[in-house]
């Protein structure tokens, strides 16, 4: 049940690694800071989606899985004892509203009250894109996979993986090491990906098949893809164990539109503070938009120290302090 007569100093909306590594950082800055997630538990897509995948974009990491990521920011969240982030999940905030000295949010649970939001929610609720054809969806987790939870369940097996992005690439290099063999079938000769990942995956085992779609898929007396030829009449029936598809992903940001905060292609507008159109909410990861926005986790946790730093300015101007973390302790 939720405090509604305590007031955080901020309340961080989303509780993926980006709204994690926040609320660390506002412990480091001695906030009083509250996490809302929706999902029973922290770490977003990469918990829920990706626990297996190696994720590159971290600084100090040539790689890192997804699930050791979001385990390290577990860890981080709890550096500051006194001042560790009070966690709620499981509960989604529906509107907020802004009183004079503070914003109310109404949630699934109740209400909170906050001096300032910061609202780290990425791309919103998503859903995989799924093959455009007719199959038999007891399929799905079984033959057919979307994502990936754990990478045992392809070892020794033959998959065929679809997509041409940078997820697709970085699947067909991991599963190449426990598959018996992988295919990658993408509608394009040319792939995607980042410039490192393409020169791996063309130096790896992995089968490219170019350029196919996927038109059919059938189980009897096996499990096939039917391929077809872009721009072609050439058919391809391709036997395998396992197909993940990685077209991507939908995202649905409505919520922002509920909370009516000011958007700009369905995005946060934010400014050099990361801060919104309504003084005290802030935004940052996928959700925002500025001049040469990336969406990487990478750009998400260096928008947070801005963020933040901005809001203990606004509370506490008597704190001001050095802010390099290389500062030696005295």
């Amino acid at each position: 049940m939720s405090d509604s007569n305590h007031i955080y100093d901020v309340t961080i909306i989303g509780g993926g690694p980006v709204g994690m590594f926040t609320a660390f950082y506002a412990g480091m800055r001695q906030l009083d800071t509250l996490v809302v997630e929706s999902l029973p538990e922290l770490g977003g897509q990469v918990a829920t989606l990706y626990p297996e995948k190696i994720i590159r974009d971290v600084a100090g990491f040539a790689g890192i899985k997804g699930g050791q990521l979001v385990t390290a920011l577990h860890k981080q969240m709890a550096a500051f004892p006194d001042f560790a982030p009070t966690v709620a999940t499981n509960e989604e905030v529906t509107a907020i509203e802004q009183t004079d000295s503070y914003f109310t949010l109404t949630t699934s649970q109740g209400t909170r009250r906050t001096r300032n939001v910061v609202v780290a929610i990425g791309g919103g609720a998503f859903a995989p894109r799924k093959l455009a054809i007719d199959y038999d969806p007891k399929l799905e987790g079984k033959r057919i996979f979307y994502f990936v939870k754990n990478t045992a369940n392809f070892k020794d097996k033959t998959v065929a993986i679809a997509g041409g992005g940078d997820s697709a690439i970085d699947w067909a290099l991991t599963l190449e090491q426990i598959a018996k063999k992988v295919y990658l079938i993408h509608r394009r000769q040319q792939f995607r990906g980042l410039e490192s990942s393409v020169a791996r995956l063309e130096q790896s085992q992995v089968q490219l098949v170019t350029p196919y779609l996927i038109d059919q898929v059938s189980v009897d007396p096996t499990f096939k893809l039917g391929l077809k030829q872009v721009r072609g009449d050439h058919h391809i029936d391709l036997a395998v164990d396992a197909l993940l598809v990685n077209y991507g992903f939908t995202a649905d940001s409505r919520v922002l539109r509920k909370w009516h905060l000011p958007l700009e292609h369905r995005a946060l507008k934010v400014d050099q503070n990361m801060e919104t159109g309504v003084a005290g909410i802030y935004g940052i990861g996928d959700c925002v938009t500025y001049p040469g926005k990336v969406k990487l986790i990478a750009a998400g946790f260096g928008e947070a120290p801005t963020a933040i730093n901005h809001i203990a300015l606004k509370l506490y101007p008597e704190r001001r302090q050095s802010l390099h973390s290389t500062q030696l302790e005295r």
